[in-house]
């Protein structure tokens, strides 16, 4: 089935425009890409962009960009979306220039996340350059990362039957986890290409659309020197340095400006569809990634909600 081949880019509506600019030039090591006239792009790679970030009161995830192979490919998924009783629209040409694609389609997932469905995402006309790493992002194959979104009490069976049957991802595996009595951590991971998941789904206490996004590093002393520059600049982490189970990431969750986090990481997983076997696990964490104290205490506050 044709499905979309990667993540292309993240759009996010900020309110502190500075603050973000920061946050992904200097702690992250990104490269500024475009300025435009309510924000600018972010690039990781060879691409014209991978996150766009523009001013708002949102502070949160707004849009998700997903590129699919070819415009037959494109408008063979639309068609399959349309079909299937979920309303697409095509984007204008305006839209499409923005976000440098050939071709762009809108639609929202059973959460009411806005997604894009595009093709031919520019390359930029420079090539990618961090004055902060010793190495490089990984993308390429693997799209720009990873992102983990909140499922808001809308049914596992109803959101895969969007992602999986229609958008044509297959399910990586499965955590269960009691983090604290009567708070469960239960995710479900998917992936559209070789990296180990492209999204993930978690039914877990959270006020934001997006929990994370992961961005991955070919050099692991650049999530040492990454954690470093964090922490003298005073941005907030969210976790320690640590190893998840499923996909071996070895990685560290900062702040963003906007409260979500960003997890910083090397050393991902790749899948082979031929030999993959799903598996469940009861454990989001094989070492670290310890919670810090201010989450401590948010998780705390969840807890005694919930007693109420």
């Amino acid at each position: 089935m044709t499905g979309v081949k990667e993540l292309a880019y993240v759009v996010y509506e900020v309110s502190d425009l500075a603050d973000w600019e920061h946050f992904g030039v200097t702690l992250l090591g990104m490269q500024l890409g475009d300025k435009l006239d309510n924000g600018f792009t972010l690039r990781t790679d060879g691409k014209c962009h991978r996150w766009v970030i523009t001013e708002g009161a949102a502070d949160d995830l707004v849009r998700s960009g997903y590129e699919v192979e070819s415009i037959a490919s494109l408008e063979a998924l639309v068609a399959r979306l349309r079909d299937a009783g979920v309303e697409v629209t095509e984007g204008d040409r305006e839209l499409a220039a923005a976000r440098r694609v050939d071709r762009i389609f809108v639609c929202a997932d059973p959460m009411g996340n806005q997604i894009e469905l595009v093709t031919g995402h520019a390359d930029a006309e420079t090539p990618f350059h961090s004055d902060a790493l010793l190495g490089a992002f990984v993308t390429g194959r693997g799209g720009a990362g990873h992102q983990v979104l909140l499922s808001k009490g809308v049914s596992r069976e109803t959101y895969l039957a969007f992602y999986q049957d229609l958008l044509g991802f297959k399910i990586s595996d499965i955590i269960v986890e009691e983090l604290a009595p009567g708070i469960v951590a239960d995710l479900i991971f998917l992936h559209c290409n070789p990296r180990h998941h492209t999204v993930a789904f978690g039914d877990m206490p959270h006020p934001k659309r997006t929990h994370h996004f992961m961005v991955e590093v070919t050099d692991i002393r650049d999530v040492g020197t990454a954690w470093d520059r964090c922490l003298a600049h005073g941005q907030p982490f969210e976790m320690t340095l640590g190893m998840h189970p499923n996909d071996n990431m070895f990685s560290f969750y900062v702040k963003t400006p906007s409260g979500f986090a960003v997890e910083y990481g090397w050393g991902g997983l790749l899948i082979d569809d031929d030999t993959w076997e799903v598996k469940t696990l009861d454990r989001l964490n094989n070492w670290g990634h310890h919670p810090m104290a201010a989450e401590v205490s948010w998780l705390q506050a969840a807890i005694a909600q919930e007693s109420i």
